[in-house]
């Protein structure tokens, strides 16, 4: 996944949301306010009861470009890391972006001792599965490109956890958000999204791990707050990478799954 012009930080401040200043951020006041309630009944249904966090703990965020945009000013991992300061003062709990634009599943496998295992992480997020998909269509027209079949994908999964399980790391395993904002599955690659999301899930069953479902959270968002069925600009800025909007709605989503306090 190519990363995006740079369009990460919102060109019109103001954009109708209306904004208010808590712990030196830019908080969307009625962007939180609706989506609140609907945050906490999709997280019940999408991950386990879990604990907060811990002195010493150490969080690494796997994934490709989404990833690696969010370590920037006002990104979702920014914006993780900054919630967690606020939240336990004093304590020793590092938060690690790992992303890599264009990455798949099998570049997180030869990368994981690299960029995760060598960092003796307590907690893991996997971000993945965008590429894994949408380069089947971008193949296309890009010969140097290809995505990952549905079997690999899986089988890839499976040992990523399993080597991170054996490293006795909590793993947080997130299914792919979208390709294209438009609802009812009219986006064209929406249909093997949501087979790549159902192996995901099913890989969280049969691992044991907590599943933080994104596609579910995104798509029931998007069924609400996209009345003109665009493709873009709801919560991205490409239907794929997160606009302002969408780094917010993310990091809400992953400070509940890690159990922080807001």
């Amino acid at each position: 996944m190519d990363l995006p012009p740079n369009r990460f930080e919102s060109s019109n401040p103001n954009h109708n949301l209306g904004y208010m200043m808590r712990e030196k951020k830019l908080i969307p006041v009625r962007f939180r306010q609706k989506c609140g309630s609907m945050l906490f009944s999709l997280l019940l249904l999408t991950c386990s009861p879990q604990q907060g966090l811990q002195d010493g703990d150490v969080i690494v965020f796997f994934g490709d470009s989404i990833t690696q945009l969010g370590v920037r000013p006002n990104g979702y991992v920014t914006q993780v890391k900054e919630s967690i300061a606020t939240t336990y003062p004093g304590q020793n709990i590092q938060v690690i972006g790992a992303g890599i634009s264009g990455h798949k599943v099998p570049d997180l496998q030869a990368r994981l001792e690299r960029d995760v295992l060598s960092k003796d992480p307590s907690i893991v997020l996997i971000y993945i599965g965008i590429n894994d998909v949408w380069h089947w269509e971008l193949a296309k027209t890009r010969d140097y490109l290809s995505g990952t079949t549905q079997e690999d994908f899986e089988s890839g999964l499976l040992d990523i956890i399993t080597q991170l399980q054996d490293n006795d790391v909590r793993v947080i395993l997130c299914t792919p958000t979208v390709i294209g904002e438009q609802t009812g599955g009219a986006n064209k690659l929406d249909k093997m999204l949501d087979e790549y999301a159902d192996i995901i899930r099913k890989v969280a069953r049969s691992a044991g791990v907590q599943l933080l479902d994104l596609r579910q959270a995104f798509v029931a968002y998007l069924a609400d707050n996209n009345p003109d069925n665009l493709y873009q600009d709801v919560l991205t800025v490409d239907g794929v990478h997160l606009n302002v909007r969408g780094n917010q709605f993310l990091a809400d989503l992953v400070l509940q799954a890690l159990g922080v306090r807001q």
